[in-house]
């Protein structure tokens, strides 16, 4: 396998060093590799991690970065100061207004006093933006238990927050300061979080972390704040559990590039990423739109429509036990399939999605694979076991499922 290694990515560099990407090419070879095949070895296909290609190409895939590379450079600063300009607006400042206003209730005016039920007062605003927080909060400490990596701290804490000058209260103040219940968030959906993969064990309590020095932040913390601000310029969305489980691969992906001019700036660059994937993917997180042709619903009932076509045995034997497509299909289409595997597996399987030009159909067929590849156990499943299958999926292999995706989708 090795021996392919050295040509994969001198076929990206040469796509990549065109003054304009040829996307259709990138496409492709994000998809799935030059190397002959799709099967084990050499046939992994996928984007190298080396050289920090996979972060350009994703930037590229996810239209953060436009095809013509003498625009990257004025971009990426345009962008980067934006981002500055948001963290300024939206967590230094309501951080000084409140150690200004807020240490005791009697030097606050009446028009803007923290119990002021006016819809407008800027105290309303930030306790309703602490619900979010602590929802935000509560999830962005649980990403990834199995790794170290969310627990440590970052190489490039955010100097605009961490500046020793300031007394204002950042996030993680808010949350420690803050006595208000996160029941009052009901913002979790069926399935996000049912029956957790035994991959995820979380640590019994949240104390086990151990707190950083100060002017340290772990990596959790920058995709909490990642987080707070997409909820704070999205208010028709907000935040929804599961988000998180969006954010981390990419947040993971930029924070270890190899290259340190890209990596420092993988908090603003993966705030953009987000941003551009959950405008494909938002209608997935909307409630209101889930019997819609663009919300969840319809994207599940695709997933045993597709499968009726392909293994017409299979889709009875479900139909006949009444296993719904909700029961597993919605965390796996709503979150991407990153519950299901480690965390490597993840970032394989959205290289080939990322690079799918009809957005995400790809998805239903690596969703179909899925239940191709243990339809043996299926089928001579009961209920219970069958329901137990899906929710813990017991194949690992996920360039097993792609390939199969991948016959599925040639066999149309």
């Amino acid at each position: 396998a090795r021996g392919f290694a050295p040509l994969r990515i001198a076929d990206f560099q040469e796509v990549l060093g065109e003054p304009t990407v040829a996307l259709t090419k990138l496409r492709e070879l994000c998809f799935r590799g030059p190397a002959p095949g799709w099967g084990g070895g050499s046939g992994h296909g996928g984007i190298p991690f080396d050289g920090g290609l996979r972060c350009l190409c994703w930037k590229i895939l996810l239209n953060y970065l436009p095809l013509e590379k003498a625009l990257w450079s004025s971009l990426l600063k345009k962008q980067r100061d934006l981002y500055s300009q948001f963290l300024k607006e939206m967590i230094i400042q309501p951080g000084i207004a409140k150690a200004n206003l807020g240490v005791s209730r009697e030097d606050v005016t009446l028009e803007d006093h923290p119990l002021n039920p006016n819809p407008d007062s800027r105290w309303n605003t930030y306790f309703k933006d602490n619900e979010v927080l602590l929802q935000i909060d509560k999830d962005v400490r649980r990403l990834y238990p199995d790794m170290a990596f969310f627990q440590r701290p970052t190489d490039y804490p955010c100097l605009l927050i961490l500046d020793p000058q300031n007394e204002f209260e950042t996030l993680r103040r808010r949350v420690e300061q803050t006595t208000l219940k996160s029941q009052t968030v009901a913002r979790n959906r069926s399935g996000v979080t049912n029956v957790s993969s035994p991959l995820k064990t979380t640590p019994s309590s949240l104390s086990e972390y151990e707190v950083l020095p100060n002017g340290c932040e772990a990596h959790w913390e920058v995709v909490e704040r990642i987080l707070f601000i997409y909820a704070k310029l999205n208010p028709g969305i907000a935040y929804v559990q599961g988000m998180n489980e969006i954010v981390g691969p990419l947040y993971y992906t930029f924070a270890t590039d190899p290259n340190s001019e890209w990596k420092e700036h993988a908090e603003a660059d993966t705030f953009f990423c987000f941003t551009n994937l959950m405008a494909e993917i938002r209608d997935n997180f909307i409630k209101s739109l889930d019997d819609s042709q663009c919300g969840i619903t319809y994207k599940m009932e695709k997933v045993y429509s597709t499968l009726k076509e392909k293994d017409v045995e299979l889709y009875l034997k479900l139909q006949e036990q009444n296993i719904k497509p909700q029961f597993f299909a919605f965390r796996w289409l709503t979150l991407l399939l990153s519950q299901e595997f480690l965390l490597p597996d993840v970032i394989r399987i959205w290289d080939s999605l990322f690079a799918d030009d009809k957005r995400f159909d790809f998805l239903l067929l690596v969703c179909c694979a899925m239940l191709t590849l243990i339809r043996d156990q299926l089928l001579e499943g009961d209920f219970t076991l069958n329901m137990r299958l899906l929710q813990d999926y017991p194949i690992s292999d996920v360039h097993l499922i792609l390939k199969k995706a991948k016959e599925l989708q040639d066999s149309k």
